[in-house]
């Protein structure tokens, strides 16, 4: 996982909701809540080839949306697990 965060091709999901993401989020992150993913999967295919990472509070969201995603035929998605652990990872 660590070599997939220090990719710079490496794109970042926050799937929480808008009000958590203007809290702070990871830098150049898109902003899809949770609940909203089954309708916005394009944009998740529009992000390419690269590794995408998906990110929440807690971790529990982010594993909900890779493996709603996993069970669409995406791949390359990784569950970066919770804002705070992630952003430490990054740093």
């Amino acid at each position: 996982m660590k070599q997939i965060l220090n990719d710079s091709n490496t794109k970042f999901v926050d799937v929480r909701s808008a009000a958590e993401y203007s809290t702070g989020h990871v830098k150049g992150a898109v902003n899809i809540p949770l609940d909203e993913l089954p309708g916005r999967v394009s944009e998740i295919k529009e992000l390419g080839k690269t590794p995408v990472v998906f990110y929440c509070r807690s971790g529990n969201r982010s594993g909900q949306a890779v493996g709603f995603l996993s069970q669409h035929g995406y791949g390359n998605i990784y569950n970066g697990g919770g804002i705070d652990d992630l952003l430490q990872s990054l740093n």
